[in-house]
């Protein structure tokens, strides 16, 4: 699926600036932007797996909202100076791309 294909490929940048940040974020804001970041395409591939249409839009729902709680955080990394926009900026795109290919998914498994 090309939704699951888009949130891997942010969550395999996500690993990558997130080396970057200092080790005293580790266990804090980076651990978090991680978890995220592999919800993300981890509740599409479980509501691909499920059996009814209904489950699958409820864990495209918590991908959404991983989603949306990963591009609060990446803003909130660099408000804190931790990243700067050219990170940031790209990430969101992609982010609100997976988001409007979820959106538009979840519509088209409602009107089955």
């Amino acid at each position: 699926m090309k939704i699951w294909q888009k949130a891997m490929e942010i969550a395999v940048r996500v690993y990558e600036v997130t080396a970057t940040l200092p080790m005293e974020e580790r266990y804090n804001l980076t651990s978090q932007i991680k978890r995220c970041a592999i919800s993300i395409p981890s509740n599409i591939a479980e509501g691909a797996g499920r059996n009814h249409d209904k489950e699958f839009i409820q864990f495209l729902a918590v991908a959404n909202g991983s989603t949306y709680e990963l591009m609060t955080q990446l803003i909130l990394a660099q408000k804190l100076d931790l990243f700067g926009q050219t990170t940031v900026q790209p990430l969101i795109d992609q982010l609100i791309e997976v988001s409007n290919m979820n959106f538009a998914f979840q519509k088209t498994l409602k009107e089955k």
